[in-house]
């Protein structure tokens, strides 16, 4: 792959149809629920990504039959029935969020020696607010550094029931992991979130797999989760478009006042940052769901402000179509993002600054005031696969932007430059 790719402008509006990969959301949370199943499950659809690729070769060594067809996208996995073969693990887990926060509470259900270490950056994402509930529930679990991030190592001696306190403010994938394990604690476990809970809807989707494989918990409050004793059953399971991934084809139709059809979403879709055609409706653009998917046709764009705690993810989608609206877009609410692959807040106005526009920076956002005239530079992109492709998205319409490191969209997106190309009618060698 080369160390950069130019992006090409293009002559006029993007008029197309795009299938994205699965959701690696939902992926990785049908892989940690067919694990702990009881039978064989097929997952249809799963995404190829260095991130499901780190949680596939660690459910492997822990001792459970994975087989992963990655051209005909499934994943077939034999469950264990709760009972973990191995007793021992060294797990790689690179700088996959979801792999080292769902599978330290998914250890803690077996019994034996487990660590898990990932890249320079994983070891400085926070992991201690999940170790603090685990704590609570007698789990023997520590940060091996003493500063609340991996290595994590994991004495585990079964699960017990109880209360919990987890504290979700800088990540929901703290209480994802806790609640995808919680069904084989050895009593009913309740999960209370003391806090802010960031990013809500990615707890409804863990709900609705989890009721998928079998385990339903009630909710009528996020923040009490009566998670009842019960078990997983191997199944056939189709997992959806990934939203995230979607919301770069939306923001192209936006900015060149085009219409892109993603094919396989709806608008009830399982993952919330379906949500973020909705701040591109209020920025100007008409949005249908179609009998394939859903459409959005770009219009005269206005800036917005708007909270972005549910759907954080797609803030950096939104910085480059802020770009090219009339007035200044305002987005708060998100100062969870500053922990994820690289301080995305920081990063965001970094390279929107080399672009020319004027970003004032707050501690949970971000305020970006388009410039009279933009010009071209090189992107860095901080090993992070949402900096690479929401900033190509700038190149469309400005020329002179080039992309660092383009390999970085491996995380979750190994095909984004060729989709994009197509979709663009470029072909990139990246």
């Amino acid at each position: 792959m080369s160390e950069s790719v130019l992006i090409q402008q293009v002559a006029g509006p993007i008029v197309g149809r795009i299938r994205p990969p699965g959701s690696k959301s939902i992926t990785n949370r049908a892989l940690v629920c067919a694990a702990l199943a009881e039978g064989t499950s097929h997952l249809s659809g799963a995404l190829d990504s260095d991130d499901t690729q780190v949680m596939v070769a660690a459910l492997k060594s822990l001792g459970l039959n994975v087989v992963h067809d990655k051209a005909r996208r499934t994943i077939a996995i034999e469950g264990c029935s709760g009972r973990l073969p191995q007793s021992t693990g060294d797990l790689y887990i690179g700088n996959s969020g979801t792999t080292v926060r769902f599978l330290t509470a998914m250890l803690a259900v077996g019994n034996g020696r487990f660590r898990l270490h990932g890249t320079a950056r994983m070891h400085e994402r926070p992991i201690e607010d999940l170790l603090s509930a685990l704590k609570s529930l007698h789990v023997q679990v520590r940060d091996e550094t003493g500063n609340g991030c991996p290595p994590v190592v994991v004495d585990a001696r079964g699960l017990n029931g109880g209360t919990a306190e987890v504290r979700s403010g800088k990540s929901s994938q703290f209480l994802s992991g806790l609640l995808m394990a919680a069904p084989y604690a050895r009593s009913p476990l309740t999960l209370v979130v003391p806090d802010a809970l960031v990013s809500q809807p990615y707890i409804t989707m863990t709900l609705d797999v989890m009721r998928a494989f079998g385990v339903a918990c009630p909710v009528e409050d996020l923040r009490r989760f009566e998670v009842p004793q019960g078990k997983y059953h191997g199944r056939r399971y189709d997992i959806e478009p990934d939203a995230s991934a979607a919301s770069y084809y939306f923001a192209a139709a936006a900015i060149t006042g085009g219409r892109v059809e993603v094919e396989g979403l709806t608008l009830d879709a399982l993952q919330g940052d379906v949500k973020f055609v909705e701040v591109l409706e209020r920025m100007g653009c008409q949005v249908e769901q179609t009998g394939e998917g859903i459409a959005v046709t770009g219009g005269k764009l206005r800036g917005v402000e708007v909270d972005m705690n549910a759907i954080s993810d797609t803030v950096q989608t939104l910085a480059p179509v802020a770009l090219f609206a009339e007035g200044p877009t305002t987005v708060r609410g998100v100062a969870h993002i500053r922990h994820k692959e690289t301080d995305r807040i920081r990063a965001v106005a970094v390279e929107l600054r080399k672009l020319g526009a004027t970003v004032e920076e707050f501690d949970d956002g971000l305020r970006i005031t388009p410039p009279k005239q933009m010009h071209g530079a090189k992107i860095a992109t901080y090993d992070d696969h949402r900096m690479a492709m929401s900033f190509a998205l700038v190149g469309l319409k400005v020329p002179g932007v080039e992309i660092l490191d383009p390999r970085c969209t491996h995380k979750t997106y190994p095909e984004f430059f060729a989709d994009f190309g197509r979709l663009c009618g470029v072909k990139y060698d990246a």
